[in-house]
């Protein structure tokens, strides 16, 4: 499985002080990495799994892949603390956390405040190619675009109905759009009308005001989507905006380093303002592992991060092995190569090998999704609910969890992962749908008028089935082809690269696909997100649900305080999805990392990925 959107920690990361060079089946390769001179630019290696991010435009940005570039370039107004967990919010733009308001009419102002030292890159955009200064006008162009039909309102639903006027701002743009399209006239966006929950009060001074006292607003902020990105940059570049990224942050990419497919570099940000590495929220594990070595040194630690792109996960795990990637993930298929399984710690011969390894659990949602739109496994009568539901009745997930995860995942129902409100109880719910029960399969079939798997003429039902190539995702196809056997309906597999996997689902070209998404902040409001309609393809919702009684709930949801009354909705709002079934699933893993020791300050987290400017090399332990 492959992964859409995350960033949220919320957790326990585990991590033993423990190492190996590890074996694999058909041999490493044996080329060691030869140290750099003293004095020499410091440079690490380390892997980005699939085939890279499809954008460097933040509001075109989806995937984990895209989040893992664009935030090294951009930078948001909020991050999350490196060490500090459960996780806690902290200034990156600003210059203190946004002061709260909340007013007579039921609305909510946030005061913002800038830092007065963000300077964008240098880059030919500007005059003189010299980068100026991060200003209110900044951000409210950057949260603009997200409004604007010419990048096909990818993230619109991050802030859709939550900033006041901001909704018809950009129906009455998109009104502009259409008509001077339709007139030949090419597009058109105001970027300069106002908006009246946008208020300046300086350059670095302003004020959002929201609609409602949304909860989750400021973790938004921490989203790699609402980074800030100069106008200049924007209309100098224009469709070639994605390939020339310009931002604040500590690192930029130059002409030539990225190569869609293969790898992307990151170099040093010479014009990074100074920024420290942090010197607190250790933990006694951070301390043991020297994390809280480089507290107060002046932020990027390294010259050049240098990013390959793995589509096969058997590369990455030899080049570990080899040295020359700082880290892996440890692949389902390798983890007995370095762990003992029933410990799920490294084997006693990796500990004197100075590896460190790390098990992260995520906020995950692994899926088989059906497209709602699609005329034969979408819509909502009780014939093509049938269907579905047999479809996941055959579906063996704790086959597919032992087989292909180790049985490392947590299998459960719902959308919402475990550790978040709404996620149910022992991870079962009563009515859900989950297989194997093949005879309750075939007769909810032939209910859904496919008896034995074949419409009315006698033709097999055959599903067209969309997931990405790499890890073991074609043997995972296989499982899945034998278990629809079992009730007479074949799979049609499209193994794609993930870029061509997510292009197809924006397009709703998908009748079915599989992936995985990672929640953007510890609540489960965002996984719930997945089925409000208006947030449909090429939004986050993927399925391309669409029911009124969910997104009225979700509605009130997304404006409630945590508590018992909203918990309640989210156990409702998951039901009504279990039972509509616009997707198999689902299960949540943990991930295992291992580090090479030359590696430094590596502490994983899949839900930000800012973090690449705290990492270090030692140079003298490259073998």
């Amino acid at each position: 499985m492959v992964e859409r959107m995350k960033s949220g920690r919320m957790k326990s990361v585990l991590a033993w002080a423990a190492g190996v060079v590890l074996t694999a089946a058909t041999g490493a390769a044996t080329a060691s990495m030869p140290a750099q001179p003293e004095g020499a630019r410091k440079v690490i290696q380390i892997p980005i799994r699939t085939d890279g991010p499809k954008s460097l435009d933040p509001v075109k940005g989806s995937t984990v892949y895209d989040n893992q570039a664009c935030c090294q370039v951009y930078e948001t107004l909020l991050e999350y603390h490196y060490f500090k967990e459960p996780l806690e919010l902290q200034p990156l733009l600003l210059a203190a956390m946004p002061i709260k308001t909340d007013n007579a009419d039921g609305t909510r102002t946030w005061k913002f405040t800038l830092r007065d030292d963000v300077f964008f890159q240098d880059n030919a955009c500007f005059p003189g190619g010299k980068g100026r200064k991060l200003t209110t006008d900044d951000v409210f162009y950057s949260w603009k675009r997200l409004a604007d039909p010419a990048f096909e309102l990818e993230n619109w639903w991050l802030l859709k109905d939550t900033i006041v006027g901001f909704d018809e701002f950009k129906d009455a743009q998109l009104k502009k759009y259409d008509e001077s399209m339709k007139a030949g006239n090419g597009p058109v966006f105001d970027y300069d009308a106002p908006i009246a929950g946008m208020k300046k009060i300086s350059d670095l001074e302003f004020e959002i005001v929201l609609t409602k006292p949304r909860y989750q607003f400021l973790f938004v902020l921490a989203q790699f989507q609402t980074s800030i990105v100069p106008r200049e940059a924007v209309e100098r570049y224009a469709g070639e905006f994605t390939t020339n990224p310009v931002g604040t942050g500590p690192f930029v990419v130059k002409p030539g380093q990225w190569r869609p497919g293969e790898f992307i570099n990151f170099d040093r940000n010479p014009a990074y303002r100074d920024v420290k590495y942090p010197g607190d929220g250790y933990e006694a594990r951070d301390k043991e592992l020297g994390f809280d070595k480089a507290a107060g040194r002046r932020l990027p630690l390294v010259d050049r991060v240098e990013c390959k792109f793995y589509v096969p996960d058997q590369v990455m795990w030899l080049d570990f092995q080899a040295g020359t990637i700082g880290y892996t993930q440890v692949p389902a298929e390798y983890f007995e190569q370095a762990f003992v399984l029933r410990t799920r710690q490294l084997k006693e011969e990796a500990k004197a090998k100075g590896i460190v390894s790390h098990a992260v659990p995520l906020f995950d949602f692994i899926f088989r999704g059906f497209n709602m739109d699609d005329p034969v496994v979408g819509g909502y009568t009780e014939e093509k609910k049938a269907l579905r539901q047999a479809l996941s009745l055959a579906i063996d997930l704790e086959e597919m969890n032992t087989k292909f995860y180790n049985g490392l995942n947590i299998v459960y129902d719902g959308p919402i992962p475990p550790r978040l409100d709404g996620h149910p109880e022992g991870h079962v719910v009563e009515n859900n749908y989950r297989g194997p029960d093949i005879d309750a399969a075939k007769e909810l079939l032939a209910k859904a008028g496919y008896p034995g798997g074949k419409d009315k003429n006698g033709k097999q039902l055959v599903i067209d089935y969309y997931t990405s190539r790499g890890s073991n995702n074609h043997e995972q196809v296989q499982a899945e082809q034998r278990m629809f056997d079992a009730i007479g309906v074949k799979l049609n597999a499209r193994l794609v690269d993930f870029s061509e996997l997510i292009e197809a689902i924006n397009k709703k070209k998908a009748q079915m696909f599989g992936f995985a998404w990672g929640s953007d902040y510890p609540d489960g409001e965002n996984n719930l997100a997945l089925f409000y309609g208006p947030n449909e393809a090429p939004g986050a919702n993927h399925f391309n649900y669409k029911r009124k009684e969910f997104d009225a709930m979700y509605e009130q949801i997304r404006v409630m305080e945590p508590g018992e009354a909203r918990t309640k909705m989210y156990e409702q709002m998951r039901d009504m999805v279990i039972e509509d079934t616009p997707y198999i699933g689902s299960q949540g893993r943990t991930r295992f990392y291992v580090v090479n020791p030359w590696l430094k300050n590596l502490k994983p987290s899949e839900d930000f990925y800012n973090w690449y400017k705290y990492l270090d090399v030692d140079d003298s332990k490259r073998k």
